[in-house]
Protein backbone atom coordinates (compact mmCIF):
# COMPACT_ATOMS: atom_id res chain seq x y z
CA UNK A 1 0.00 0.00 0.00
CA UNK A 2 1.46 3.48 -1.24
CA UNK A 3 1.04 6.36 0.44
CA UNK A 4 1.39 10.07 -1.54
CA UNK A 5 3.84 12.89 0.29
CA UNK A 6 0.56 15.41 1.62
CA UNK A 7 -2.46 12.65 1.81
CA UNK A 8 -2.56 9.60 4.37
CA UNK A 9 -4.61 7.35 1.89
CA UNK A 10 -3.78 4.33 0.12
CA UNK A 11 -3.41 4.26 -3.93
CA UNK A 12 -5.17 1.34 -5.67
CA UNK A 13 -6.11 0.62 -9.28
CA UNK A 14 -10.08 1.51 -8.97
CA UNK A 15 -10.54 -0.77 -11.93
CA UNK A 16 -9.30 -3.71 -10.25
CA UNK A 17 -11.00 -3.31 -7.29
CA UNK A 18 -13.86 -2.81 -8.46
CA UNK A 19 -14.04 -5.56 -10.19
CA UNK A 20 -13.32 -7.79 -6.87
CA UNK A 21 -16.34 -5.96 -5.37
CA UNK A 22 -18.62 -7.31 -7.78
CA UNK A 23 -17.17 -10.31 -7.10
CA UNK A 24 -17.93 -10.77 -3.53
CA UNK A 25 -21.10 -9.19 -4.11
CA UNK A 26 -22.19 -12.12 -6.27
CA UNK A 27 -20.25 -14.46 -4.24
CA UNK A 28 -22.01 -13.16 -1.06
CA UNK A 29 -25.21 -13.30 -2.76
CA UNK A 30 -25.37 -16.59 -3.76
CA UNK A 31 -24.40 -18.45 -0.80
CA UNK A 32 -26.96 -15.81 1.09
CA UNK A 33 -30.23 -16.86 -1.09
CA UNK A 34 -29.12 -20.43 0.05
CA UNK A 35 -28.70 -19.63 3.72
CA UNK A 36 -32.38 -18.34 3.47
CA UNK A 37 -33.68 -21.43 1.43
CA UNK A 38 -31.92 -23.13 4.49
CA UNK A 39 -33.91 -20.86 6.81
CA UNK A 40 -37.31 -22.16 5.01
CA UNK A 41 -37.68 -18.79 3.47
CA UNK A 42 -39.32 -18.39 0.26
CA UNK A 43 -37.26 -16.62 -2.11
CA UNK A 44 -39.90 -16.23 -4.73
CA UNK A 45 -41.77 -13.47 -2.15
CA UNK A 46 -41.84 -9.99 -3.49
CA UNK A 47 -40.23 -8.73 0.11
CA UNK A 48 -37.58 -11.35 0.14
CA UNK A 49 -36.55 -12.17 -3.64
CA UNK A 50 -34.52 -9.30 -3.55
CA UNK A 51 -32.52 -9.69 -0.21
CA UNK A 52 -29.77 -11.70 -0.72
CA UNK A 53 -28.21 -8.98 -3.57
CA UNK A 54 -28.91 -6.43 -1.08
CA UNK A 55 -27.32 -8.13 1.60
CA UNK A 56 -24.56 -8.93 -0.74
CA UNK A 57 -23.98 -4.84 -1.24
CA UNK A 58 -24.74 -3.77 2.07
CA UNK A 59 -21.88 -6.22 3.15
CA UNK A 60 -19.41 -5.50 0.53
CA UNK A 61 -20.20 -1.79 -0.18
CA UNK A 62 -21.05 -0.33 3.48
CA UNK A 63 -20.96 -2.35 6.67
CA UNK A 64 -17.61 -4.15 5.88
CA UNK A 65 -16.25 -1.66 3.49
CA UNK A 66 -13.25 -1.13 5.71
CA UNK A 67 -11.74 -4.33 4.79
CA UNK A 68 -11.09 -2.91 1.23
CA UNK A 69 -8.01 -0.99 1.49
CA UNK A 70 -8.99 1.77 -0.97
CA UNK A 71 -11.98 2.66 1.78
CA UNK A 72 -9.17 4.25 4.09
CA UNK A 73 -10.05 8.33 3.94
CA UNK A 74 -7.52 10.69 2.75
CA UNK A 75 -6.11 12.78 5.45
CA UNK A 76 -4.71 16.00 5.20
CA UNK A 77 -2.21 17.13 7.80
CA UNK A 78 -1.91 20.57 9.05
CA UNK A 79 1.69 22.43 10.13
CA UNK A 80 1.19 22.63 13.97
CA UNK A 81 1.60 26.60 13.20
CA UNK A 82 0.37 27.85 16.74
CA UNK A 83 2.77 25.30 18.11
CA UNK A 84 -0.63 23.93 20.06
CA UNK A 85 0.81 21.78 23.05
CA UNK A 86 -1.92 20.64 25.32
CA UNK A 87 -4.08 17.94 24.59
CA UNK A 88 -6.56 17.59 22.43
CA UNK A 89 -9.69 15.73 22.92
CA UNK A 90 -12.40 14.45 20.32
CA UNK A 91 -15.55 12.52 22.61
CA UNK A 92 -18.75 10.77 21.71
CA UNK A 93 -17.58 9.57 17.93
CA UNK A 94 -20.19 7.12 17.21
CA UNK A 95 -19.29 4.00 16.81
CA UNK A 96 -21.10 1.11 14.74
CA UNK A 97 -19.26 -1.86 13.81
CA UNK A 98 -19.72 -5.92 13.87
CA UNK A 99 -19.14 -8.82 15.87
CA UNK A 100 -16.96 -11.39 14.27
CA UNK A 101 -18.02 -14.02 16.97
CA UNK A 102 -21.23 -13.79 15.69
CA UNK A 103 -21.70 -10.99 13.05
CA UNK A 104 -24.67 -8.89 15.05
CA UNK A 105 -23.45 -5.33 15.79
CA UNK A 106 -21.41 -3.77 18.31
CA UNK A 107 -23.05 0.01 19.23
CA UNK A 108 -20.75 2.74 21.37
CA UNK A 109 -18.77 5.67 21.46
CA UNK A 110 -15.27 6.29 20.86
CA UNK A 111 -13.08 8.80 22.48
CA UNK A 112 -9.76 10.20 21.15
CA UNK A 113 -7.13 12.46 22.45
CA UNK A 114 -3.44 13.37 21.46
CA UNK A 115 -1.22 15.89 21.96
CA UNK A 116 0.08 17.40 18.75
CA UNK A 117 3.52 17.26 17.34
CA UNK A 118 4.70 18.90 14.24
CA UNK A 119 1.16 17.99 12.47
CA UNK A 120 -2.49 18.39 13.25
CA UNK A 121 -5.20 16.41 11.58
CA UNK A 122 -8.31 17.54 10.52
CA UNK A 123 -11.47 16.27 13.66
CA UNK A 124 -13.93 14.92 11.12
CA UNK A 125 -11.15 12.90 9.74
CA UNK A 126 -11.19 10.99 13.23
CA UNK A 127 -14.51 9.91 12.97
CA UNK A 128 -13.53 8.63 9.73
CA UNK A 129 -10.81 6.86 10.81
CA UNK A 130 -13.22 4.97 13.39
CA UNK A 131 -15.55 4.33 10.86
CA UNK A 132 -13.18 2.90 9.14
CA UNK A 133 -11.59 0.23 11.42
CA UNK A 134 -15.31 -0.10 12.65
CA UNK A 135 -16.29 -1.03 8.99
CA UNK A 136 -15.42 -4.80 9.57
CA UNK A 137 -15.79 -7.93 11.80
CA UNK A 138 -14.41 -6.84 15.00
CA UNK A 139 -13.51 -7.59 18.50
CA UNK A 140 -13.66 -3.97 20.48
CA UNK A 141 -9.73 -4.85 22.00
CA UNK A 142 -8.15 -4.95 18.12
CA UNK A 143 -10.71 -2.41 16.91
CA UNK A 144 -8.99 0.05 19.82
CA UNK A 145 -5.44 -0.76 19.21
CA UNK A 146 -6.01 -0.43 15.03
CA UNK A 147 -7.18 2.87 16.06
CA UNK A 148 -4.92 3.79 18.36
CA UNK A 149 -1.79 2.70 15.97
CA UNK A 150 -2.96 4.24 13.20
CA UNK A 151 -3.27 7.53 14.69
CA UNK A 152 0.12 7.35 15.95
CA UNK A 153 1.88 6.68 12.90
CA UNK A 154 -0.37 9.63 11.03
CA UNK A 155 0.15 11.89 13.41
CA UNK A 156 3.77 11.34 14.45
CA UNK A 157 3.33 10.64 17.73
CA UNK A 158 3.35 8.04 20.64
CA UNK A 159 0.99 10.91 23.08
CA UNK A 160 -2.18 9.27 21.36
CA UNK A 161 -5.34 7.99 24.03
CA UNK A 162 -8.38 5.75 22.88
CA UNK A 163 -11.65 5.09 25.09
CA UNK A 164 -14.14 2.85 23.71
CA UNK A 165 -17.64 2.44 25.38
CA UNK A 166 -19.92 0.00 23.60
CA UNK A 167 -22.85 -2.10 23.95
CA UNK A 168 -22.62 -5.92 22.08
CA UNK A 169 -25.29 -7.29 20.77
CA UNK A 170 -23.81 -10.97 20.84
CA UNK A 171 -24.15 -10.21 24.68
CA UNK A 172 -27.77 -7.97 24.63
CA UNK A 173 -29.89 -9.96 22.03
CA UNK A 174 -29.21 -13.63 22.06
CA UNK A 175 -27.34 -15.64 24.57
CA UNK A 176 -27.54 -14.49 28.20
CA UNK A 177 -29.55 -11.12 26.78
CA UNK A 178 -28.18 -8.56 29.03
CA UNK A 179 -29.16 -5.07 27.55
CA UNK A 180 -27.58 -3.02 30.45
CA UNK A 181 -23.74 -4.21 30.32
CA UNK A 182 -21.24 -2.16 28.49
CA UNK A 183 -17.63 -3.25 27.17
CA UNK A 184 -15.03 -0.75 27.55
CA UNK A 185 -11.64 -0.89 26.60
CA UNK A 186 -8.58 1.44 26.26
CA UNK A 187 -5.28 2.32 24.60
CA UNK A 188 -2.74 5.26 26.47
CA UNK A 189 0.53 5.68 24.79
CA UNK A 190 3.52 8.24 25.22
CA UNK A 191 2.56 11.03 28.14
CA UNK A 192 -1.28 9.25 28.31
CA UNK A 193 0.56 6.86 30.53
CA UNK A 194 1.17 9.26 33.28
CA UNK A 195 -1.36 9.04 35.81
CA UNK A 196 -2.31 13.05 35.65
CA UNK A 197 -2.70 12.98 31.92
CA UNK A 198 -4.31 9.73 32.01
CA UNK A 199 -6.88 11.73 34.71
CA UNK A 200 -7.20 14.44 32.97
CA UNK A 201 -8.47 12.82 29.64
CA UNK A 202 -10.83 10.58 31.60
CA UNK A 203 -12.29 13.34 33.80
CA UNK A 204 -12.95 14.86 30.07
CA UNK A 205 -14.76 12.10 28.59
CA UNK A 206 -17.17 12.02 31.53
Amino acid sequence: MKYDENMIAPVVVQNKTEKIDLEKIETIRFHFSKIMEALGLDLERESLKETPNRVAKMYVKEIFSGLNPKNFPAITLFDNELEYEEMLLERDITLYSYCEHHFVPIIGKVHIAYFPNEKIIGLSKLNRIVQFFASKPQVQENLTMEIAKCLQKILMTKDVAVYIKASHLCVASRGIKDTNSLTHTSFYGGKFKVADTKKTFLEGIQ
